[in-house]
């Protein structure tokens, strides 16, 4: 898959998460700047704190984030779907 590709996918099983990421890890993720808005700011911070990042080195670091908040929730699906008798 192409680095626009990953990303796309990450965010998307990031939106279909029933449960979130304690919010220093969700930081990590997601940014935008808010001045009153603590949970706001320390996400803008989080971003900023990315400048000069390439856009391809960005996206890969977004997928890992992801992927490590996704992969435990999936690998347990099986179980949820289908749960002991």
């Amino acid at each position: 898959m192409s680095p626009q590709a990953d990303f796309d996918k990450a965010a998307e099983d990031l939106r279909k998460l029933k449960t979130k990421a304690p919010d220093d890890e969700m930081r990590e993720i997601y940014d935008s700047p808010r001045v009153l808005d603590l949970k706001g700011k320390a996400k803008w911070d989080a971003w900023n704190s990315k400048k000069g990042l390439s856009k391809e080195v960005a996206m890969a670091t977004y997928v890992s984030k992801a992927n490590e908040e996704t992969q435990p929730m999936l690998r347990r699906l099986p179980e949820l779907i289908m749960p002991h008798v």
